[in-house]
């Protein structure tokens, strides 16, 4: 597939969930449209009661796989740079550790989610946020300027994931950190799958082996690369996702063969650090 095929297809798809308030990549049984299982999505990969309650109604779309903000250990007056932002759930989370001071910068490269997170940061009062349109390949952020990175499930859907990692290393500061929750393949995907659009809007198809993944933050520069947790989700679960369902359609899987699909996908928590010198 083509890469701007590929970013095609995802903004689309991305800015139909904006539109509609559905999850296409959290591998739990249908949460499209319903607070109480995107709630419950949440708080099983990692977020507290009391996170959800602190941010804006409309911010957590159900989309991640872990929580980086809880593991990137955010100080006052930080400046922290989210990859594919979407409705700003993880900046308004993390806009409240580093406080007046500090500054969060959302980026997500979907018009339409851009305008929910504003609307979301306008609700919220949040003024140490700050959402821009562009791609995570190509950052509209300065060398040297971030002090932490987070990216929550969404480096899987980059096509050149290498890039994005070279992207980030650039915008940190020296000695900053990178936490990112992704999700990353125990084995090899079918070629069907690996080629099908549909499974790659659903977190599927751009996933890469775990080895690949910090093998690219490495080549970036990356350093201290450390996996700090791993989550296998039940495959049934995955196996009920809407969006695994329409894939396994589309494709003629087996339910067996769907489930063996989800025991290959794991989401994995890494951080790592940029060099002072």
């Amino acid at each position: 597939m083509r890469e701007e095929e590929i970013k095609k297809v995802v903004r689309e798809g991305y800015a139909k969930i904006a539109q509609k308030d559905s999850s296409c990549c959290a591998p739990v049984s249908s949460c499209c449209g319903n607070k109480d299982l995107v709630h419950d999505i949440s708080k099983k990969i990692g977020y507290r009661d009391e996170e959800l309650k602190a941010i804006p109604e409309g911010a957590n779309l159900g989309l991640g796989c872990g929580n980086p903000v809880a593991l990137a250990s955010l100080k006052e007056g930080e400046v922290v740079l989210d990859l594919g932002s979407g409705a700003g759930f993880d900046c308004f989370l993390a806009a409240n550790q580093v406080g007046k001071s500090g500054k969060v910068i959302g980026v997500d490269m979907t018009p339409e989610m851009l305008d929910r997170a504003r609307e979301n940061a306008r609700k919220g009062g949040y003024a140490n946020t700050e959402f821009r349109l562009g791609e995570i390949e190509n950052l509209p952020v300065a060398d040297n300027h971030a002090d932490v990175i987070i990216s929550n499930c969404v480096i899987n859907l980059a096509p050149d994931k290498e890039k994005v990692f070279r992207e980030a290393f650039r915008v940190l500061k020296p000695g900053g950190r990178l936490m990112v929750s992704d999700m990353v393949l125990m084995k090899e995907l079918p070629d069907e799958i690996k080629n099908s659009l549909a499974a790659y809007v659903g977190c599927l198809a751009g996933a890469i082996t775990k080895e690949e993944y910090l093998k690219a933050m490495q080549t970036a520069g990356f350093q201290e690369t450390r996996v700090v947790g791993e989550t296998t989700f039940p495959a049934e679960l995955m196996a009920n996702d809407p969006t695994a369902r329409e894939v396994a359609k589309n494709l003629n899987l087996s339910r067996e063969k769907a489930k063996d699909l989800a025991r290959s996908v794991v989401s994995m928590k890494v951080s790592a650090v940029k060099p002072v010198t």
